[in-house]
């Protein structure tokens, strides 16, 4: 017998709350110099991202009041707005250094593939959790998905924004696994996914010079392999302990963004392999508590609703670990609850509070 709601896992909420302090600490200290050279105010990034941290905890709050059941009804609606959401980008969006993945609204700018990622989600949550055992069939039960899966990956990839397109990806088909679906199809499917990233690449010159530079960053240390090579400065400077908080040298404009998605290189030079190793043990406890949730969780919509989004911060914390410690070619991917950028945050966050309105069901309290 399912029971009635209570309070919600303590465990994963004090994560999420040191995660996205220490988060907030580590923007203003990457930021602060280029802030100050670009928009002569040191506080400049902190202060927007302070504003996104308040809107990420009210969505959070009301997502963890607001019974996830109810998502399951809304799934489709959620789904057919970002749909719109990701043409509307691809007509009115703001370029920025030649991609166009944001929309503007006032003085406010959202990335609709952050919104998609939640949104497929909730979606394929709420639809598998009704198929079962369909999904072993491929043309009738995976094919369906692959189809939805094709169209938002299509869009976001338009924008351009490889790594927002492989994160859906991923996390899509770690739904499907975790639904039952046959990894027969999905090794048949690897061989046309791995294809289309090849396509991908090549079409594109500057994802190729990123795959060159990789492969040998010093030989490009003047342009394509820049970045990578002061992020390597920046970790191996860190050593055990770090040059102290606020105390960074590559953030002096050596690391282009260095709030961003290379904030990571900066909380190794700042805080040594210490605070590195601190950062990755709260990221495992939180995906840990979250995939505990999954499994507790008193039917299969609010497991698999945990499951893709604890997998959204899971494969995120990856490829941005790897890119940043050169294990794979540098790509766009934010650090959750780290890296500078509004609209993450707040999915981040709402994504935080639907898992923790789930654990409220859970089977396994007390």
């Amino acid at each position: 017998m399912v029971k009635g709601r209570g309070s919600f896992d303590f465990g994963f909420f004090i994560t999420v709350m040191i995660l996205l302090s220490f988060g907030l600490i580590m923007v203003f200290s990457a930021s602060s110099a280029s802030a100050f050279y670009d928009y002569n105010d040191s506080y400049y990034v902190i202060k927007r991202q302070l504003m996104w941290a308040v809107l990420g905890l009210f969505a959070m709050f009301f997502m963890a009041g607001f019974d996830y059941k109810r998502l399951n009804r809304l799934s489709v609606p959620i789904l057919v707005v970002s749909i719109i959401l990701l043409i509307a980008v691809l007509i009115v969006g703001t370029e920025v250094n030649g991609a166009q993945r944001w929309l503007g609204f006032g003085g406010l700018t959202i990335q609709p593939s952050e919104v998609a990622k939640l949104a497929v989600i909730i979606f394929f949550s709420s639809s598998l959790a009704k198929k079962k055992d369909k999904i072993k069939k491929f043309f009738t039960g995976l094919m369906p998905y692959l189809m939805i899966l094709g169209v938002v990956a299509a869009l976001v990839i338009l924008e351009p924004h490889l790594s927002g397109t492989v994160v859906i990806a991923l996390v899509s088909v770690i739904l499907l696994f975790a639904a039952g679906a046959r990894i027969f199809h999905f090794v048949i499917l690897s061989l046309p996914a791995i294809a289309g990233l090849v396509i991908a690449v090549i079409v594109e010159p500057y994802r190729m010079r990123r795959i060159v530079s990789f492969l040998n960053p010093w030989e490009y240390k003047m342009n394509e392999g820049w970045q990578i090579i002061q992020s390597l400065y920046a970790i191996g400077s860190g050593g055990l302990f770090g040059l102290g908080l606020g105390r960074s040298r590559q953030k002096f404009l050596y690391i282009p963004e260095a709030q961003n998605d290379f904030i990571f290189s900066i909380l190794c030079e700042e805080l040594g392999f210490v605070g590195a190793a601190t950062v990755l043990v709260l990221f495992l406890i939180l995906i840990w508590r979250g995939i505990k949730i999954a499994l507790n969780a008193p039917d299969t919509f609010g497991s698999l609703l945990a499951t893709g989004i604890i997998s959204l911060i899971a494969v995120q914390v990856l490829i941005n670990i790897a890119v940043v410690t050169s294990s794979m070619p540098v790509t766009g991917m934010p650090l959750p609850f780290f890296s500078a950028g509004g609209s993450s945050l707040l999915f981040i966050m709402a994504g935080m509070g639907i898992v923790l309105n789930i654990s409220r069901y859970s089977n396994n309290r007390g």
